[in-house]
């Protein structure tokens, strides 16, 4: 990023923004013309836990909603979850002034909630060693009796609609696999499972950023590569 930074930050995570000028690459040089991007300003949320206790996100989403036609929004996610709540707050912030322009960056964990919003974002960037975990919400109610069933059965058919929408429509679990979620049933990835779902879209090894398809291509190579460095080793011997 260059230029002048800002720097927001509430109890758990921090974000940044920063003007980028109008930039210009070369799609063909014969014929002159140029691929351009325009000038934008490109906003940064460090997510840690969801977990806001004193005035929440007001700043963050203040700001956030500043947001003009072009400008793009990053997340670079370590985070254990949290309040569900939240993550849908950063949910209707992308698809209000966001919508088709987020990249989120698995750096290192998202487990929960940090999971479902690396989800919502639309380029999905992980290392080699990210981790991740869905699994189903955790709540309760207090009340009376027929208010906490109200209460309950009305948290739990929206949750489990805008979980499945999620998780279950880009056909990152399967039907099946999201009822067991819904029982109880973990899923824990880490970066050849991410691909092979599709819930990654690209990863960065050895300083460079390559897709999801790719890495699992390398992955196989690499698979064969030392499968036949000790079949020769049985040979020699």
């Amino acid at each position: 990023m260059t230029g002048g930074k800002k720097e927001l930050s509430s109890e758990q995570h921090t974000l940044y923004s920063e003007m980028i000028p109008e930039q210009k690459k070369v799609v063909n040089k014969e014929r002159n013309l140029f691929e351009v991007t325009p000038k934008h300003k490109s906003f940064r949320v460090y997510i840690g836990r969801f977990f806001e206790l004193k005035k929440g996100l007001h700043s963050v989403f203040n700001e956030l909603r500043e947001a003009k036609e072009n400008d793009v929004l990053e997340f670079m996610i370590d985070s254990g979850g949290g309040f569900v709540n939240e993550g849908m707050q950063f949910y209707n912030i992308m698809q209000e002034k966001f919508y088709g322009r987020t990249v989120a960056y698995l750096d290192n964990k998202g487990y929960s909630m940090g999971a479902m919003l690396f989800s919502m974002a639309d380029k999905r960037v992980i290392y080699p060693y990210s981790d991740f975990m869905y699994h189903n919400y955790a709540g309760g109610a207090v009340g009376k009796g027929g208010e906490i069933k109200a209460r309950l059965e009305h948290t739990s058919k929206k949750l489990e609609a805008f979980f499945h929408d999620i998780i279950v429509k880009q056909g990152f679990l399967s039907e099946e696999e999201y009822k067991q979620m819904l029982v109880g049933q973990d899923y824990w990835m880490g970066a050849k499972e991410l691909c092979k779902r599709g819930i990654a879209t690209h990863v960065i090894v050895e300083g460079k950023e390559i897709t999801a398809k790719e890495y699992l291509k390398q992955l196989k190579k690499n698979k064969a590569l030392k499968k036949e460095k000790k079949s020769k080793k049985r040979e020699e011997v």
